[in-house]
């Protein structure tokens, strides 16, 4: 089929960045909100393995964006917190036994098997991960920034200066487990 000049004139240049925006939102909501739904025994392990198979690293990109009380921004925060733990599971060990001491109800509320070896902090974050599927929204919200609220101690005992990254990031996700809890999280 032959083209003439205007062919390319009406060509896009690229995908429109509100529409992409969109598009995550929708699957962010999607994936929350469908596996919930879902009567699937398999679809926690979906969810779970969405980061290593389904290419999540576009989707991941477009909800850092997000605001952090909209389910895609926690769905963000929920997996950036998976990519670190497995990343270095020695360290995320380190810090939160560093600061379960320090944080006694948020250590009891993350679950973080004892004592808090590699393997028992990446059980844990799958365990919350799988939660998406298996238990209310709010409760995996509250259960990851407890773990994050854990780690955020460690790391200030250790002197770290991202201890203050981390302590927001457990208070974005308390508050959008709050606002799940009352039916606002978007």
């Amino acid at each position: 089929m032959l083209r003439d000049s205007t062919y390319f004139e009406d060509a896009t240049t690229g995908a429109d960045a509100g529409a992409l925006r969109e598009a995550a939102d929708t699957v962010a909501t999607l994936i929350v909100r469908g596996a919930q739904a879902s009567d699937d025994p398999e679809i926690a392990g979906r969810v779970l393995r969405l980061a290593e198979s389904e290419g999540l690293d576009q989707l991941a990109e477009l909800w850092s964006g997000a605001p952090p009380e909209s389910v895609a921004g926690c769905l963000w925060r929920l997996y950036a917190l998976r990519s670190w733990v497995y990343a270095d599971p020695l360290l995320a060990a380190s810090q939160f036994e560093e600061g379960r001491v320090h944080a006694d109800v948020a250590h009891v509320v993350a679950g973080v098997a004892e004592p808090p070896g590699p393997d028992e902090v990446r059980v844990m974050i799958d365990e919350v991960l799988r939660g998406i599927a298996e238990r209310e929204f709010a409760d995996v919200l509250l259960r990851a920034a407890a773990f994050a609220r854990v780690i955020a101690h460690g790391r200030a005992l250790q002197g770290r200066e991202d201890a203050n990254r981390m302590l927001l990031v457990s208070e974005q996700l308390e508050h959008a487990g709050h606002a799940e809890l009352e039916g606002h999280l978007s």
